[in-house]
């Protein structure tokens, strides 16, 4: 079994080597705050453990039983994460930091049911894919908002980053996921795009904002 802090540091080389690519001690050391003897420490551990590959001077690597058990504890925090908005009402602004803490249980039987209760959905309350009982995960080919131009239509399907901050901005623009955007114009100097959707038009979003909403290219509106 393992202690919440190795599932912390798991989870987090799954992130890092997904949007980075190679993770280095520097790098996992910032991203969770913590000192390098600290991380390496913890690197050391977890490679007596076969789940990491850690050799000094060279990107640290999950090992395939790593890989598999990061998933499964993004897999609890994401059923956590669905389970809280569509059962219990809470907004997807709310959800993360509730989740963080009850990822840690250590019953598979419990998220199990908690899949069933949700109807075994793919995807979390952002759009995040949601891995299956054997830590497999299946990514979606979407795309950043600020990648298209203007005439296109999207629909928009995730979050790139499920800060707080974003999710309510989003929220006051009445731009949930599943939304059918249409590109009206994009601004050459500062990437700023004027999208229409639903009631609302000529809606301002910051190339930031644009950067950060993943969508699925070109739907047709029939």
């Amino acid at each position: 079994m393992m202690s919440g802090t190795e599932e912390n540091y798991l989870k987090a080389l799954f992130h890092l080597s997904h949007s980075k690519g190679e993770v280095n001690i520097s790098d996992l050391s910032k991203h969770l705050q913590v000192k390098l003897p600290t991380a390496n420490s913890m690197m050391k551990r977890l490679s007596e453990k076969k789940l990491v590959i850690h050799e000094n001077y060279k990107p640290i690597k999950l090992s395939e039983k790593g890989k598999i058990e990061a998933a499964l504890i993004i897999r609890k925090h994401r059923l956590t994460e669905m389970y809280l908005v569509e059962i219990m009402g809470l907004g997807w602004e709310e959800v993360h930091e509730i989740a963080e803490q009850i990822e840690h249980i250590q019953s598979p039987a419990f998220f199990d049911k908690m899949d069933e209760l949700l109807g075994y959905p793919n995807v979390d309350p952002h759009g995040s894919p949601i891995p299956d009982q054997q830590g497999h995960v299946t990514l979606a080919d979407y795309q950043k908002l600020s990648d298209h131009k203007a005439g296109d239509q999207v629909q928009f399907m995730a979050v790139g980053d499920s800060a707080t901050d974003l999710l309510n901005y989003l929220n006051t623009k009445s731009l949930p996921l599943g939304t059918i955007l249409y590109i009206e114009s994009v601004e050459n100097f500062d990437g700023t795009m004027s999208v229409s959707y639903n009631d609302k038009k000529n809606e301002l979003l910051s190339s930031k904002v644009c950067d950060k909403l993943l969508v699925q290219d070109k739907v047709v509106i029939s």
